[in-house]
């Protein structure tokens, strides 16, 4: 099944929001398809991360056993379906990433630090963007304007 985690916020003078870099953390509350048991602590994965599927079916973002009725589940993170968000997607959901779960759900998403940006004029890149607050802001000295994201929401959907 896969899942797809949706975007949304209000870009000020910013364009091209992104995860940066392949060991960019997605924290993530799970569900177990099987017992519906949710993980009460964040978890996270990155491309970065493999680990072998049973029986030699390929590998994935992670594999866990759930707590409480023992299922193997795993979730991983489709590389191709990874999308920037730009000044044009400004207060619409947009999809910025999908991942592929064998029985498991994805029910949360908490943004952190690891995200970048370029100013929508100047291209001035902004690294290490930290969205935990839901909001962000610096100055782009090229265009001697503020930038910031604010009102960061996300939705999981199924697709």
């Amino acid at each position: 099944m896969k899942y797809a985690l949706q975007l949304k916020a209000t870009l000020e003078n910013i364009t091209a929001l992104r995860p940066l870099g392949d060991d960019f953390r997605w924290f993530l509350k799970l569900k177990c398809g099987n017992c519906g048991e949710v993980s009460d602590k964040w978890q996270y994965i990155t491309l970065l991360d493999s680990a072998p599927l049973k029986g030699g079916r390929g590998s994935a973002s992670m594999v866990q056993k759930c707590k409480l009725c023992s299922r193997e589940n795993s979730i991983d993170i489709l590389r191709p379906s990874l999308q920037k968000y730009n000044a044009e997607d400004n207060e619409t959901f947009k999809t910025i990433v999908e991942f592929e779960c064998r029985g498991l759900e994805p029910v949360d998403f908490q943004p952190q630090a690891g995200f970048s940006a370029e100013g929508k004029d100047t291209r001035t890149p902004f690294n290490d963007i930290n969205l935990q607050e839901k909001d962000w802001t610096d100055y782009d000295e090229k265009a001697k304007e503020s930038v910031g994201i604010y009102d960061v929401t996300h939705r999981i959907k199924k697709c």
